[in-house]
């Protein structure tokens, strides 16, 4: 007898995000959940800070420089921090990060509640909470390989990816409504608020020591990261491909002069929400992923459809072409990013892994900055339009050059790749 076709609803239950990470570690729970809740709070901040700036001094200069001074602590502690993870407790460090994230949030709520509130501590607290998540985003990263299993990698990163996408979707929304009518001190109070929970939440975490190999957090050790992420030329290729997507077709500097040109200010908003809202109907539908295993071909492949949906995006007149394009752009944005995760966290060895987190840190914080100068001055030159489809274009062309460069990215195959079964066969002996 032929076996039964199977059920409509078996079909769609395959396209829900697998939730084995969830529920066979309790860790991961913790974090998941204290990362959704701080991230809300961070966006409350977000929103906040260059509005009470904008407010205090009426300069657009002045808001502007807010990124200016959290890139280069972003870049020097990201690599320092992912030294940190390597050589420490990654448990205690993401507690001594979130406990300062909080601090600081403490120090903006007094600045806020000041007759006259200061200028400056913005500033401070700007470059020295970018130096914070810096230090602790690799030792989260490093520390999701030890409590996840190895074959349910690739569903965490697919479930990492839905809280950050719940918060870049509704975050902003949520943020615009307090600061507009309960005030900059209830927002300031409400992100520290949410740093208490997740800190207590951090605190239930179970240890997670320093392997017996890592190098103590010098150079030295920063270097040697550096050169096992040259030596790997598939991995070096998921950094270049972030870096060029990022680079060559990040057109959030123009969107404003883009709804202007399209006679559609009103969509000014939709804009910024489509690329998020791409990336959450990714997430919301990637239990797939765990099925994929040439995993650097899916990376080569969203990249280049990220760059032909901002070609149409910038080559369409009408606005809600504009949106359905920038819409499928975060969707395949997404399907990258978990294919990135996945060879990261499936292949890298645990004593290197908070080093090659910070150099992956750099790679996707780095990218949109200059993509957004990049996007911003060939709109001067040229066009809006064309600084867009134009980007498109370059995205795509530089995609296909790495792919030719780096073969091993298009060959990897998890099942077959000499250092994802090794580190299988270390997780599955305990090592």
């Amino acid at each position: 007898m032929s076996k039964p076709e199977p059920k409509a609803d078996s079909r769609w239950r395959a396209l829900l995000p697998d939730l084995a990470p969830w529920r066979t570690s309790a860790d991961f729970r913790r974090l998941w959940v204290a990362g959704l809740i701080t991230n809300f709070g961070s966006f409350l901040t977000f929103v906040a800070l260059p509005v009470q700036m904008k407010e205090l001094t009426g300069s657009a200069v002045a808001v502007g420089a807010i990124g200016a001074v959290e890139l280069v602590p972003l870049i020097v502690f990201g690599l320092y921090g992912g030294a940190l993870a390597d050589a420490l407790d990654k448990r205690q460090l993401i507690i001594w990060t979130e406990a300062g994230q909080g601090v600081l949030s403490a120090v903006l709520l007094v600045n806020a509640l000041l007759p006259e509130p200061l200028v400056w501590p913005l500033y401070v607290v700007a470059a020295l909470s970018s130096a914070l998540v810096a230090v602790q985003r690799p030792a989260l990263d490093a520390l999701t390989p030890r409590i996840v299993r190895h074959e349910h990698l690739p569903a965490a990163a697919a479930l990492n990816s839905l809280r950050w996408t719940v918060g870049g979707v509704a975050g902003p929304a949520v943020a615009g409504l307090v600061v507009a009518y309960a005030g900059l001190g209830w927002a300031y109070a409400a992100d520290l608020g949410t740093f208490v929970v997740s800190l207590v939440l951090a605190v239930g975490l179970a240890a997670s020591p320093a392997a017996h190999e890592a190098a103590k957090p010098s150079l030295r050790s920063i270097a040697e990261g550096a050169r096992y992420a040259w030596s790997r030329k598939e991995l070096l290729g998921t950094y270049a491909i972030d870096l060029a997507a990022m680079f060559f077709a990040f057109p959030l500097a123009v969107l404003p002069f883009l709804a202007d040109e399209l006679d559609a200010e009103w969509s000014l908003g939709l804009m910024y929400a489509a690329l998020p809202a791409g990336s959450l109907l990714v997430s919301l539908t990637s239990g797939w992923a765990s099925r994929i295993h040439r995993h650097g071909r899916m990376v080569v492949f969203a990249a280049a459809c990220w760059g032909l949906a901002m070609v149409a995006a910038g080559a369409v007149h009408d606005v809600w072409l504009v949106l359905l394009f920038l819409t499928l752009a975060g969707c395949f944005d997404m399907v990258s990013g978990i294919f990135r995760a996945a060879m990261w966290n499936q292949t890298i060895p645990d004593e290197l892994r908070g080093r090659l987190a910070g150099i992956e840190l750099l790679s996707y914080s780095a990218g949109p900055q200059l993509g957004q100068v990049r996007a911003g001055g060939m709109a001067a030159v040229f066009s809006v339009r064309a600084s867009v489809w134009a980007g498109g274009v370059l995205c795509v062309a530089a995609v296909g050059a790495l792919a030719v460069c780096l073969p091993k990215l298009m060959t990897y195959d998890v099942r077959t790749n000499e250092h994802a079964v090794r580190m299988k066969s270390l997780r599955a002996g305990g090592g």
